[in-house]
């Protein structure tokens, strides 16, 4: 496996066998498609929680979060501070509205509210943005496995996706919850060795890393200013990121669909609050990696500059952990645990949202259908769900190649791809709470799903302009995109009632 020893070829097996065979063993394979895609409701809030985190950890924080405080300094954490903020809004505002039926994707509460049209347009936006910020995650995991191995960036996109693709297309959602949380572990312990070394390889240890941190301007944690622009202020962090995580954790199918697997409200609503301190430990964890390679690599200068900040955890990878037996193999478990998690949970999500929202009747075929017929309906829809992940996998896949294009740090492209779009759909959802109750006078409701269409049209036409033609930062892209979406909606509403 190119130049990879035995022994890290070995620890890299034995990792993903472990993750998977324990994913596939707790999970079961999936008989139907309600299993397949929202798991028998049934799993612990603490997998749920392990899961939570898992997906959201991808290849970008794994990678490009040390490189933050590397370049830069811990600032950073003024946004997961926001992050747990918006999770304990989510609790209390949005969750009870999953649980009130047999819900599949968080689009079917669109879509009893608005109709089928308003469902499909915001389905389809999910389905756009994730496979693009997906392909993206999955190009910058497999960039160090190139590195180290040899292969082509493609050979090393294929495996990923081929290994994910194999316990996602067999054992549905229940497979990835379960996996996801061994994966936890694994990417986390990856993350502790690499710090370890860092912080041996420094005279004076951690306090040396620390006081060296300092002198550079490096452990500044809070900043006031008032500044629209600039990602990295603490109302920007508090605000912004408490929005963002309304939306994200709020309405996308990714995270909706951990919470149809818990056993109810109450442990969903635990587990999502939880991941919120969870999250906010783990990025302090790869911040503080940062610091420590900036000791490091102050010590032992690269032959050629960084060129951006993505470049640093696996220049270290490559020129330092591969000196240690087997460390090689951990990391790039770690790194294909992070990167599997996101993936699979992003193909099983994609894929209940096409088959759900744009496969005809959603929900539960055979729970609601007696009978042979329910029998070969609810085989139909497990046959197109599973052939749905494989073709998210071939997409995602592809768009990994283009990866090499970029020009900017990939967190920063993947971020704001999420919180480009993300907010229209809670603003749609703030809509459906602001109007109440769906109306019994057929033309109120025509009146009602008009005005959510403008509002959805409208609002991605504005947030392309904020994008595009405005220097406002990306964390306040959900903020802005939800409240303008909602604000349309209500005045398009008055102006069709007259």
């Amino acid at each position: 496996m190119g130049d990879l020893a035995l022994l890290d070829v070995a620890v890299l097996a034995a990792t993903l066998l472990l993750a998977v065979a324990a994913g596939l063993l707790l999970g079961r394979k999936a008989a139907s498609a309600q299993s397949f895609l929202a798991g028998e409701r049934d799993v612990p809030w603490g997998a749920v929680l392990l899961s939570i985190v898992a997906t959201e950890t991808s290849s970008v924080t794994f990678l490009s979060i040390p490189g933050v405080a590397w370049g830069g300094d811990l600032r950073f954490l003024q946004l997961p501070l926001g992050y747990l903020i918006g999770r304990v809004v989510v609790a209390h505002l949005l969750l009870p509205r999953y649980f009130e039926g047999q819900v599949l994707t968080s689009y079917e509460v669109l879509g009893r509210r608005f109709g089928p049209g308003v469902k499909r347009a915001s389905s389809l936006l999910f389905l756009v943005t994730r496979t693009l910020g997906d392909g993206l995650r999955l190009y910058l995991t497999a960039l160090p496995l190139q590195l180290l191995t040899g292969w082509p960036l493609e050979g090393a996109a294929a495996l990923l996706v081929g290994v994910t693709l194999a316990y996602t297309w067999f054992g549905g959602v229940r497979a990835v919850v379960w996996t996801d949380a061994v994966q936890f572990f694994i990417y986390v312990g990856g993350g502790v060795l690499a710090l370890a070394v860092a912080i041996g390889d420094t005279s004076g240890g951690l306090a040396a890393v620390l006081e060296r941190a300092d002198a550079a301007g490096k452990l500044r944690l809070f900043d006031g200013a008032l500044d629209f622009t600039r990602t990295n202020t603490l109302l920007a962090g508090l605000l912004g990121g408490a929005f963002l995580t309304l939306a994200t954790h709020g309405t996308d199918q990714l995270m909706v669909q951990r919470y149809l697997c818990a056993k109810g409200q109450r442990e969903a609503g635990r587990a999502l609050v939880a991941s919120g301190v969870v999250v906010l430990l783990q990025f302090a964890l790869f911040l503080l990696l940062g610091l420590a390679l900036h000791a490091w690599f102050t010590d032992r200068p690269p032959a050629t500059p960084f060129a951006k900040g993505d470049e640093v955890f696996p220049a270290f990878i490559v020129g330092r952990l591969r000196e240690l037996p087997g460390a090689v193999g951990l990391i790039l478990g770690a790194l294909f645990a992070v990167s599997m998690s996101t993936l699979s949970s992003s193909l099983n999500a994609s894929a209940s949202a096409l088959v759900n929202d744009f496969g005809g009747a959603s929900g539960s075929v055979a729970s609601s259908t007696a009978g042979s017929a329910a029998r070969d309906s609810d085989a139909a829809r497990l046959r197109r769900a599973r052939a749905a992940t494989v073709l998210f996998a071939l997409l995602q896949g592809a768009l990994a190649l283009s990866g090499t294009l970029l020009t900017r740090s990939v967190v920063d492209v993947v971020l704001q791809i999420a919180s480009f779009t993300s907010g229209i759909t809670l603003g749609l959802f703030l809509l459906a709470r602001q109007l109440g109750p769906l109306p019994d006078e057929a033309a109120a409701r025509a009146v009602d799903a008009r005005a959510a269409l403008v509002a959805f049209t409208v609002g991605l036409a504005g947030m392309t302009v904020v994008w595009r033609a405005t220097p406002l930062a990306w964390p306040w892209y959900a903020l802005v995109g939800s409240l303008g979406t909602l604000a349309v909606g209500l005045l398009a509403r008055r102006v069709a009632k007259g």
